[in-house]
């Protein structure tokens, strides 16, 4: 049934421990050989070559060996995870452009390919400048909370009564958000451009504290954004979900589900001009789908029967 499956495939994606699948007989260079305008993406914790390509990974590994843990945290406290399996996320995203890529190769050059993702490089290409100041300084930066390496202010701030995000990434930004929180820190020498603030930073962040615990994160907001200052505040998952531009962008969509009855999901985060996306259907429950996919490629209800009987599917 599998070959039938590959056979009349565009794309094929397997996500075992590298030598799995070619142990069971469908390994790239077989299937290749049989289907040879296939796609076929192979995702694991470290890729298909290397010393650790055996080896098994979850998530929370690769946050740790791919560097992300490392810079994740306070500065004196632990590493810390993000909340989120980003490893998984990113390297399904790269598997996804990665699948496009290679079929539009194969409009060129009538072949498929074997595409090899690794969670591992996904993690390591994602620390970007973290990634440019170890390689151009040879000093591998460490954790720093909400706080930027290169920007000052840009991070999280105490309010009267939570939290507030800031981010000041020019001079004219400066000048404006000091109006608003102190205008005698304008001409203040320690902190004159984002030099001397990323030098100051030990002196200027308690100073900005301070000030900022003076008034409610919605009282920060309306003077700041008014000032065109970047800032925002630290959601919980029920204010991400009753803020109005999530709402308006359809980022939670309402559904019926065969078993859970009414519920809502997660909308389409792109938003496409002439053919645009949409949730049309609940999550599938498990196997939902078997029998339409054996009727596809031209089994009988008495073969598909025998194959429920002999516990095949």
């Amino acid at each position: 049934m599998l070959w039938r499956l590959i056979e009349r495939a565009d794309v094929l994606v397997e996500n075992f421990r590298p030598g799995t699948v070619g142990k069971l007989g469908f390994g790239y260079e077989a299937v290749r050989a049989r289907a040879p305008r296939l796609v076929y993406c192979s995702i694991s914790g470290f890729g298909q070559t290397g010393p650790y390509r055996e080896k098994p990974a979850f998530d929370l590994i690769l946050q740790g060996m791919g560097g992300l843990m490392g810079i994740t945290g306070e500065e004196e406290g632990p590493p810390v995870k993000v909340g989120v399996a980003v490893a998984d996320i990113c390297s399904g995203m790269y598997a996804a452009y990665a699948i496009l890529a290679a079929l539009r190769a194969r409009e060129r050059t009538g072949e498929g390919q074997h595409v090899d993702v690794a969670m591992m490089d996904g993690q390591v290409s994602w620390m970007t400048y973290m990634a440019a100041i170890y390689l151009a300084t040879g000093r591998s930066p460490g954790r720093m909370g909400s706080a930027h390496p290169t920007i000052v202010p840009y991070q999280a701030f105490p309010t009267a009564d939570g939290w507030i995000n800031v981010g000041v990434g020019s001079e004219a930004l400066w000048r404006r958000f000091c109006e608003m929180l102190s205008p005698d820190l304008v001409d203040d020498p320690r902190f004159a451009t984002n030099r001397d603030r990323v030098t100051n930073r030990k002196t200027l962040i308690p100073l900005l504290e301070a000030l900022l615990r003076g008034r409610t994160t919605a009282e920060w907001m309306a003077v700041l954004e008014d000032a065109g200052v970047p800032c925002g505040p630290i959601y919980t998952m029920a204010e991400v979900f009753a803020d109005p531009q999530v709402r308006h962008r359809q980022m939670a969509v309402e559904m019926d589900h065969p078993r859970a009855g009414r519920i809502t999901v997660t909308g389409v985060p792109v938003k496409f001009g002439r053919t645009p996306g949409a949730i049309t259907s609940p999550p599938p429950v498990l196997g939902q789908h078997t029998e339409a996919v054996l009727r596809e490629v031209g089994l009988s209800p008495h073969e598909i029967e025998t194959l429920r009987r002999d516990r095949v599917v």
